[in-house]
């Protein structure tokens, strides 16, 4: 993260004494990425945050490849997707590769549990619905058009509030952050980036569970899935401070970077990791040359594969897609606009167009999971 924040109570100095109001010790719990040298927060338990009274296998994670590696253009229509459970546990992966696993979920149910991604930071989309993100930090409202950004090791919950629950994850095994570009040195963002500090949404509100019994928490470690059963309520923490929190960003404060001819995506960048970028597509005017095309041009993503979450039913360059759509463009084929779409692009003035783009560095396997939400013929869709 890129500056401080603080909620509840706090001693004047960290590592000092801390007592509670029974004379106990409060449990001084330091949380960080990067060992010792990236962002962290300190955090005071009521509780040993330690204190677990079983742990068990609950299931290993296999993700399996499509069985036909050739190479093609993709569209999987994840609208068609059957609600399943859990918004943690009941994730159908679509692309994954050694620095990212992209995976969506419509869930019926709040999960009982509190679960904790111990391998990967992730940015969940919220596609639908909203609610409140719950954690060791305090409570998140979330809702739709939001971008959650869970760094890995935050123990938390989804409280929904407004049905349906669509959610798009983005797991990462490196720290996602702002991209550099957009920050000084000293971490402030700067007068050209298309968000803020002020956009940027820590937890709200802490409320703290001085509870003892049995409170199950499932840990995401190694592609395993171990469920643990804590003595005590996890969410118990009386105050934290520092740089290592849950936070949201709406895709709508986004704010779009328009010239008088055709701008790249790295204008769309939102956030970067080590493997993968994420782009965000929004309502903006379009290019003000009077001899401007505003659709893109083809292009071959000679380095990178191209995904495209399509959040509304409008896009610009496309046919054929519709509210739910993804995207596959593999390193290796050049793509572009739809027949008819470049000319039909010629003196419009604006879009309403709402996408998420992630553009990986390595090639993405795609799940065998996702199979049967194919549109078998896209990849034939240019042919006119």
């Amino acid at each position: 993260m890129t500056y401080y924040h603080r909620l509840g109570e706090l001693p004047r100095k960290r590592h000092t004494i801390f007592r509670q109001p029974g004379g106990e010790l409060y449990s001084e719990h330091l949380m960080s990425n990067l060992g010792f040298s990236g962002a962290q927060s300190l955090l005071y338990h009521s509780h040993p945050p330690t204190t677990l009274k079983s742990e068990k296998l609950l299931r290993e994670i296999e993700l399996r490849p499509d069985p036909n590696p050739a190479l093609r253009m993709r569209h999987f229509q994840l609208a068609q997707m059957e609600a399943r459970p859990s918004p943690t546990l009941d994730r159908t992966p679509i692309l994954y590769n050694g620095d990212a696993v992209l995976s969506f979920v419509l869930a019926s149910d709040d999960d009982e549990f509190f679960y904790r991604n111990g391998q990967a930071d992730e940015i969940v989309y919220i596609s639908d619905g909203g609610g409140v993100l719950e954690s060791e930090f305090g409570e998140l409202t979330f809702r739709r058009g939001d971008y959650l950004v869970i760094p890995r090791g935050i123990l938390h919950r989804y409280k929904t509030a407004e049905q349906p629950l669509r959610l798009l994850v983005i797991e990462s095994t490196s720290h996602v952050r702002p991209p550099s570009r957009y920050c000084n040195q000293r971490g402030q963002f700067l007068e050209h980036s298309p968000y803020c500090e002020r956009d940027i949404r820590p937890p709200e509100r802490l409320p703290t569970y001085n509870e003892s019994g049995e409170f199950r928490l499932i840990v995401k470690q190694r592609n395993v899935l171990t469920e643990f059963v804590l003595d005590h309520h996890p969410l118990d923490v009386v105050g934290w401070d520092g740089c290592f929190y849950p936070w949201a960003l709406s895709i709508q404060d986004f704010e779009p970077n328009t010239g008088s001819l055709h701008q790249p995506p790295p204008v769309h960048q939102t956030f970067q990791s080590d493997g993968f970028v994420v782009c965000s597509f929004v309502p903006r005017l379009f290019d003000f040359h009077p001899e401007a095309i505003p659709a893109p041009y083809a292009h071959s993503n000679v380095m990178s594969d191209e995904v495209l979450y399509y959040a509304n039913d409008e896009f610009m360059s496309r046919k054929g897609i519709s509210y739910g759509s993804f995207t596959l463009h593999p390193a290796g084929i050049p793509h572009g606009p739809h027949p008819g779409k470049t000319e039909a692009s010629i003196g419009q003035k604006r879009t309403e167009e709402l996408a998420v783009m992630v553009d990986s560095f390595r090639p993405f396997h795609v799940a065998a999971d996702v199979l049967n939400l194919e549109d078998k013929d896209y990849a034939r869709s240019w042919l006119d």
